[in-house]
């Protein structure tokens, strides 16, 4: 355990970066055993008081990192999508999590990554939090990470990439419905005022007014319930 950079960095939001180089983490440990890469894509907080964390894997059998993921008590996985030697996982997190901690204590994880057991989180501390209590106090819950930097920004980065939104949407909703949202999008449905009604995105989608509402109220609940959620959502279903 280590701190470094005493002096307070100026802005009025904190991002402190830490390394992780051992520790009993699925991520880490994951990364360690199949020598491959995660790296989150979202967390999002339930109200029994875990974190819900969806993790890109490559490099990987999803399979084995199902496995070792399962051997963890206070985790559990679900595998949403897979692909060519990786896949998008869904962890619930209910404690014993670097990640889980850090937001536990008011901070904001914006990268958690590991690559070969080697770890990496980056997260921002929001104006009004006091930085030296949080870096002490994650400091001492996660004895094998080190403070590697602490600068200051303007403002709080968005909980995920938009790369890791399209990852985590595409598993929420079934392909007519993405293809729906997308189409509506890039035709100005949501401008306002708007440039096409929903008559005009139905016929070009060519289906009728009435499958067009039903595919876009819930595309658009699904976004929200994503965006919003402060329960947990079980496997994402189709429909």
């Amino acid at each position: 355990m280590s701190r470094s950079g005493q002096t307070e960095p100026a802005g009025p939001v904190i991002e402190v970066e830490f390394a992780l180089r051992e520790g009993n983490y699925p991520f880490l440990r994951g990364s360690a055993v199949e020598e491959c890469t995660f790296e989150l894509a979202k967390m999002v907080p339930r109200r029994d008081g875990g974190h819900t964390e969806y993790f890109s894997v490559t490099g990987a059998d999803p399979a084995r990192i199902a496995a070792l993921a399962e051997e963890h008590e206070t985790a559990e996985v679900s595998l949403l999508t897979e692909y060519d030697r990786g896949g998008l996982f869904e962890f619930r997190v209910l404690g014993n999590c670097p990640a889980h901690r850090l937001a536990e204590l008011g901070a904001l994880p914006q990268v958690v990554e590991a690559t070969d057991g080697t770890g990496r989180i980056v997260a921002d501390i929001p104006a009004g939090c006091d930085t030296g209590a949080v870096i002490d106090a994650f400091l001492t819950a996660v004895p094998a990470a080190d403070l590697t930097a602490k600068r200051g920004k303007e403002s709080v980065t968005p909980l995920f990439t938009l790369s890791g939104v399209r990852q985590v949407l595409r598993t929420r909703l079934t392909d007519r419905q993405f293809e729906v949202l997308v189409t509506a999008l890039e035709a100005g449905y949501y401008e306002w005022p708007r440039e096409c009604s929903g008559e005009d995105v139905a016929e070009e989608l060519r289906v009728s007014s009435a499958t067009f509402a039903e595919h876009i109220r819930a595309a658009e609940r699904k976004l929200l319930t994503l965006l919003f959620e402060r329960s947990e959502l079980g496997a994402p279903g189709r429909r």
